[in-house]
């Protein structure tokens, strides 16, 4: 495992923590290592984890070449790859350590996971200190199938509050992804997952719903929604 030195990422463990981890990185604020979940069907769903020290945990799903999964949660990531047993992440989800599957509960990796749950750390608050939000759906008024956004940054958030100001919005409109009104829509079981970071299939929570902030209210947009935050922001 290569050193990382000046990168604010290296921090998080010690060389002895990750010894013999697989495909460790270490990035900005994150450290990165590659992970799994074994179906006893499907076989196994290889990933990429990254573990901040607010606590969050996102893996990036490369089960296949042509999977558009990223940033799940364990608990999504494990239902994901098909496992029969779900909601036991913390052992059914693995690293490779000398080249062996070891439950991430037997790593050092879940430490500022369960630091965070210990402080009793409900904020909605991400990993840089900025209101988390969860998935959107708009339903295509052409089509009537409902269309997934994904808020992870100001630009998303922006996509969805122009689209949701748009009285006849189709899918033609959605210029982030290349989706047509013949595409399938996301099944059920799919819709569910909304990119919560407390539960996979969470209806609405403090840590996935945000009423207003700097992400998704903008200075320029004369809506009533935003001209309000800013009034009110500087009161």
């Amino acid at each position: 495992m290569a050193a990382a030195n000046g990168v604010a990422g290296a921090g998080l463990f010690s060389e002895e923590e990750l010894r013999e981890v697989s495909g460790v990185r270490w990035g900005e604020d994150f450290v990165e290592v590659t992970c799994g979940c074994t179906s006893h069907r499907y076989g196994d769903a290889v990933g990429r984890l990254r573990v901040f020290a607010s606590g969050d945990l996102e893996i990036n799903c490369e089960c296949t070449p042509g999977c558009r999964e990223d940033k799940l949660t364990p608990a999504a990531f494990e239902k994901h790859s098909g496992k029969e047993t779900a909601g036991k992440w913390r052992n059914t989800v693995w690293v490779m350590v000398q080249g062996e599957k070891v439950p991430l509960s037997k790593t050092a990796l879940l430490k500022y996971y369960y630091l965070a749950h210990k402080s009793g750390n409900g904020s909605h608050k991400g990993r840089n200190g900025r209101p988390s939000h969860r998935d959107e759906f708009i339903c295509c008024t052409r089509c009537g199938k409902e269309r997934r956004f994904r808020l992870r940054s100001k630009e998303e958030c922006r996509v969805y509050h122009d689209a949701l100001a748009k009285v006849n919005w189709t899918c033609a409109d959605l210029t982030t992804d290349r989706v047509t009104c013949d595409d399938e829509e996301e099944r059920a079981s799919r819709k569910v997952l909304r990119g919560c970071s407390r539960a996979p299939s969470c209806t609405g929570c403090m840590k996935c719903v945000c009423f207003g902030c700097e992400t998704c209210r903008f200075k320029d947009c004369d809506c009533q929604t935003c001209v309000d935050f800013y009034r009110n922001s500087k009161e």
